[in-house]
Parts: structure tokens; C-alpha cells; sequence
């Protein structure tokens, strides 16, 4: 009798095929990489793109958020708007109409709030890609009287006067009036008479009249003219203009 054991043959059908195990291994590194690799490319794209938005907004085209409806109809709260930053950048000037955002800074704030300069970094960065509310000194408002015109409120019928020219303005809030607050002010050169298309609703240059500067904003103050609608997209498209200013003269006598 053969007491010796023979080895048994093992069953092949479990037994990994040769090279299997340092296949497998081999072919979990490429997935890793490709996908560490994806993540990079996009990562280092969404810099290059935030970058690109933010040196366009800081020299070109700026979205602005709509914090409040001192510009309703026209504009209303959570528009994005786009700013045109160079519509007076080669020696144009804001005309009356205009729809402008400005830093009010020494006419409609005394001293900007101070803050922690980086939250105050972050927020800019985010207020420039019209993320978040912008600065607390900066306003949109629309500019009524340039350096030079005499403004008036109001006229026998309730209308603000520009150099002895009333103004039908077809763009204020329906149901507004001009304005409940009277006042006869010269526009300095170089300064601005803002005032909100909301008139009710609105905190403008009448509301400063007996402060230094008297609401007058200086050109320089202008960060640039509103020209477009961004978003919702149901609100898409260039701001709707109007006529209401075309008869006034300028400050000395002359249709401009």
C-alpha cells in the first residue's frame, strides 16, 4: 500500500492568472493620475478665468449687484448690472440721464467703515465678479445736473427744473413724484446732482444738501456708466434710455 500522499493538483480555475494582481495594481495608478490630473487642469482654468474677470473688472467692465430699490423700476434689487468703466475714461463726461455707479465718499458718507483688511480684500474681490453687495460707498444713482446747471424743485406742476427747462421724466417709480423736497441749487464744475429713480425710496443728493459738499459728487468719484443688464435673463439686454433731458440748455443759454 502506498502510504505516501501525493501532492494534489491544485485547481487551476481559482488560481489567479499570472500577472493578474500586478495588472490590476498597475492600472489603478493611471486612473488616479488622470483623475489628479483633471482636478489641476481645472483648479489652474478656474484661476486663469477668475483672474481674467477681475483684471476686466477693475479696468473694463465691472458687474455690479443691486442692493436696494432707490432705482426702481429701471433697475431692481438683485439685478447684475454691467459698468462700463471706460465711458469716461478718454475725457468724456457723465451727461444728465446717465445711470452711474460712484463711491460716495465725501458727499454721501463722511468716512468709509472701517473693516479687516483681508474680509475687506475678499469682499472686493467678490463685489468686483458682482458675487455679493457692493461697498458700502458706492451707489447707482442717475445724474440730473451736471457742473454749471441750475436745479430746481419743482415747477407749478410738480417737475424738476434743469436751467429753466422742466424735465418730464419717464423713468421715475410709477406713482412718484419728482420729489417731496424742495431745493434750488447751482451744480459747482466738476461735481455732480444725483438723484434715484424711486424718488420715494431713495437717499440722493437732497438728502445732503446742508452737509459740506451738499450731495455734490465729484466726477472723479464716477466708477462708470451702467449700460447693461446682466442678470436675471429674463431682464437681459441694454439699459433703456430716454429722452427726458434732449431740450435742456446748457448753464449758459445754448441747446448742447
Amino acid at each position: 500500500m502506498d502510504t505516501e500522499a501525493k501532492p494534489s493538483e491544485r485547481d487551476r480555475s481559482f488560481a489567479p492568472a499570472a500577472g493578474s494582481e500586478e495588472g490590476s495594481r498597475s492600472s489603478r495608478i493611471p486612473e488616479r493620475l488622470t483623475t489628479s490630473t483633471s482636478w489641476r487642469r481645472t483648479a489652474v482654468l478656474g484661476a486663469v478665468c477668475s483672474v481674467f474677470v477681475l483684471l476686466v473688472s477693475a479696468f473694463a467692465v465691472q458687474p455690479f449687484l443691486i442692493p436696494s430699490g432707490s432705482m426702481e423700476s429701471t433697475l431692481r434689487v438683485g439685478d447684475r448690472v454691467l459698468v462700463n468703466k471706460l465711458a469716461y475714461r478718454f475725457g468724456s463726461e457723465p451727461r444728465r440721464g446717465d445711470v452711474v455707479v460712484f463711491d460716495g465718499t465725501g458727499s454721501f458718507v463722511r468716512e468709509p467703515p472701517r473693516e479687516n483688511p483681508v474680509t475687506g480684500l475678499l469682499h472686493g474681490a467678490a463685489a468686483s465678479l458682482g458675487l455679493v453687495e457692493p461697498a458700502e460707498t458706492d451707489y447707482v444713482k442717475r445724474v440730473v445736473g451736471v457742473g454749471g446747471d441750475r436745479v430746481v424743485c419743482c415747477d407749478k406742476r410738480g417737475r424738476v427744473e434743469v436751467n429753466g427747462h422742466p424735465v418730464d421724466e419717464d423713468y421715475l417709480y410709477p406713482g412718484d413724484v419728482p420729489s417731496r423736497v424742495r431745493f434750488d441749487i447751482v451744480v459747482p464744475d466738476g461735481r455732480l446732482w444725483m438723484m434715484g429713480d424711486h424718488r420715494s425710496n431713495s437717499r440722493d443728493s437732497r438728502d445732503h444738501l446742508g452737509e459740506p459738499g451738499g450731495g455734490m459728487v465729484p466726477v472723479g468719484r464716477v466708477i462708470g456708466r451702467v449700460d447693461w443688464i446682466g442678470w436675471p435673463l429674463g431682464r437681459l439686454g441694454s439699459l433703456p434710455g430716454s429722452a427726458a433731458f434732449s431740450g435742456v440748455r446748457a448753464p449758459g443759454g445754448a441747446h448742447e
